[in-house]
Order: structure tokens, then sequence, then C-alpha cells
């Protein structure tokens, strides 16, 4: 399968002498601008790409290359995407069919689509050219990558995360992450359409969200949280005011009455930082209805159970875990690591109150994203969180079942007659 993106001839991309050609073509253009004193940054792409054309013919020519008219068409407008852009990855982030694009080093560089990741035919001229590119993303926004701050989270101005590692941290050279911004997210249609979930699951979540229950995403890195997440918020009332807090933006809400706030970082000082802990302290006094915290993952554990806990009903949030049990002894973890005092059946009291559902995400091996499991949390009986699966995906005959328990929280019922359900799985 090739992940390329289309309208890119790769013929010479493996050839070491390409890469030659374009390391000296990129000094002589360099020389020629500072020559004629040309400003890139005072024209157009369209103006800048007949320039670079002219001394990308200019310089084939001297030198008596062996060397197409669409190669050299090739050249050029790689040479304009090294003076204006991303280099070789311009291609690659324009190509709306990636997902993500993993630089490991100058030579090797990948690419997931559809959940498959495959190595691109592209790769970097040396480790100050991976640096240079890193530090064109940077510029905007006022970080920095060097041997003293050696990696960083940022993102471009699509939205699209980008996390950078270089020496001496990266033993093989500077690594580049991008996880790309969808245009258009997702709806529940098209998971629905792409087998992420059944109607039935569908239905009861919708019924879940307009009930304002608390909910907890939990899965795997590139498992889908942040898109369930986002198509979640979509059975959200209009008239609801949601704040969402992130460590890099990536919800896209389609809800009007949003307040995004993002943490920061400290900065080369080690001062000015702003963490999702202070943020959902503030957000609390900004009268939210809800409050969607992108991920919950150190001490602000604590505030978003008490929010919940408080009359903030709705909320929701996402977690790095492997199985809806995991999830939860992962928030007594966080809480612990709070400086969380109380006894452990007050902590698993507060989690169990606190929470009304937590669903599980996971990626097939084939790449396809599934929702594996719904469960209701009931609450604590014998110094255990007890819950109740509602839902399951059985990947031995790829269909989802509903478990026949009917919910014991209310609010969760599709039908008033519905029996509630005794105690049924604990841990």
């Amino acid at each position: 399968m090739d992940f390329r993106p289309l309208g890119v001839d790769y013929s010479l991309k493996s050839s070491d002498s390409y890469q030659d050609v374009k390391l000296r073509l990129h000094h002589y253009l360099i020389d020629r601008i500072d020559i004629e004193r040309v400003s890139v940054g005072d024209m157009g792409r369209n103006e800048l790409s007949d320039f670079v054309l002219g001394k990308v013919s200019q310089y084939v020519a001297e030198h008596r290359l062996p060397v197409s008219r669409h190669e050299m068409e090739n050249l050029s407008r790689e040479m304009v995407d090294e003076l204006t852009g991303y280099g070789p990855l311009e291609e690659l982030i324009r190509d709306d069919r990636i997902n993500d694009i993993l630089v490991n080093g100058t030579r090797h560089i990948y690419v997931e689509r559809a959940g498959i990741l495959s190595k691109t035919d592209l790769r970097f001229i040396d480790d100050e050219h991976v640096l240079r590119v890193i530090r064109r993303i940077l510029a905007p926004l006022g970080r920095r990558i060097d041997e003293s701050s050696p990696m960083v989270d940022a993102r471009l101005p699509d939205g699209s995360r980008v996390n950078a590692i270089i020496p001496p941290l990266a033993l093989d050279g500077p690594c580049l992450s991008i996880r790309k911004f969808r245009k258009d997210p997702l709806q529940a249609g098209d998971l629905l359409a792409a087998g992420t979930y059944s109607e039935d699951m569908l239905t009861f979540l919708e019924h879940a969200v307009s009930k304002r229950c608390n909910v907890l995403i939990s899965g795997g890195t590139g498992a889908g949280k942040t898109t369930m997440l986002n198509v979640l918020s979509r059975f959200i009332s209009p008239y609801e005011r949601l704040v969402t807090i992130e460590d890099a933006a990536e919800l896209q809400l389609g809800h009007e009455h949003v307040v995004r706030l993002e943490t920061r970082p400290p900065n080369v000082d080690g001062r000015g930082e702003v963490s999702a802990r202070e943020l959902m302290r503030n957000a609390l006094r900004m009268r939210p209805d809800r409050v969607l915290l992108g991920e919950v993952r150190s001490v602000e554990v604590m505030d978003m159970l008490q929010a919940m806990n408080t009359g903030h009903d709705g909320c929701m949030s996402t977690v790095h875990a492997n199985s809806p049990r995991d999830a939860l002894l992962r928030l007594e973890m966080l809480a612990g690591f709070s400086g969380f005092q109380g006894q452990d059946v007050t902590l698993k009291n507060m989690i169990a109150t606190a929470l009304d559902l937590v669903i599980q995400v996971g990626r097939l091996s084939d790449g396809r994203r599934r929702v594996l499991a719904i469960s209701e949390v009931l609450g604590v009986q014998d110094g255990r969180i007890v819950t109740n699966e509602l839902f399951v995906y059985q990947p031995e005959r790829k269909v989802f079942e509903a478990t026949g328990l009917s919910p014991a929280n209310p609010k969760l019922r599709l039908r008033d007659d519905d029996q509630a359900v005794k105690f049924h799985r604990s841990w």
C-alpha cells in the first residue's frame, strides 16, 4: 500500500545523488539570495516559485546535470518548500489522507494512514536540516529547542500537535512527531459507518450525555479517545456553556458557547507555568455548565473529581488505560500523587460517586478503532469499586453485544420500566 502524496515523483528520492544535488542547490540558492539581496518574505509563492525555477534551471545548465524537466520542477518546488515551508514534510502535511508524520532522524520518515504505519522514500539532508524545520515550526510560537531545552510540545497553525526531541536525549538524531488536525472532524455517523460502535451503543451514549452523566473515556495512545470526546460533545444541548482544558488544544467541538483553555509550560527560566490543575480551579469560577478536561494525567484529578461531586454534572475527560478497571485504578494512583491524605475507601467512594460511565476504546491490529466496552460505575462494595458492563466488543466474532444488564442509574435507563441490576462485576 502506497502512502505517498499524490502528484509527487519519488523516482530519485532514494538515491544519494539526488540528495547531493538538493544540498548543493540549497546552498547555491542561499548564496544567490544573499548576492541579489532578494527578500523571500516579501515575495508571493508564485513569484518565489518563478525565481527559484529560474535559478534551478541556471544551476542545472551550468553544471550540465542529467535532470529532466519534470525532475527540475520537483527540485524547484522542494526548494520553495525549503525556503517557506517545512521541507520534505510539506507535501505530507498537505496530504489529508495522512494522520501522523513520524521523523526518526534524517533517513526515516514514516506516516500513518487508516491506522497503518508505512515508511516513505523521503529523507532530510542532515541533522541540521531536521533542526531547521523544527525551529521553523516553533518560531511563530515563541518556543525554542536546543541542548539546554532538548524537547518541546507545540502545534502547527492548523492545530496539528507537534512533539520534538533532539540530541543528546535522542541518540539517533532529531526526532519529530506530528499528529495532524482534521479540517473536518469526524461525526457520530462517520464512526458508526466505520464500525467503531453499534447503533444501540450510539443511542445509549447520546442518551447518557443528554442526561448529564459524567463520562471517562479510556484507551491507549492513538485509540481514538479525543475523537470519541468530540463526538460525545455534539450531543450536548446548544444552550449549555462549555469550558475545555487541554495541554495542546485538539478538541473540535461543534458547539457555539465554548471557552477553550490551554496549559502553559515554564519558560527558559523555569517560570510562568500554568498547570491543568490551576485551569481546572479557574474553570469552576467561569460559570460552566460542563467542564471537558482533555486528559487527566496528574494532580488535576482531585479537582476534576471534586467538580463532578459538587454539582457539575455532565463533565467528561479521557485517561490512558487498557481497560475500565485500569482506568479507575489509574485515577486512584493519580489521586495519591496529588497528596490525598484520606483513607482508601474514601477515595474509592469519591471516584464511584463522581463517575457514571467508563468508555473503553482501542485500536485493533489492523488499525481499525473500536469501542471495546461501556461500563457503568455503580459504587463501592466490600472496599471495591463495582462496575456493570453494559456493552462489549467480541473481537473473535467481530460483533458488539449488549450484556443484557440494565443500568442501575436511573439516568442511564432508556425506558422507565427497565429493571435496575444489582452489583454485577467488582474488582
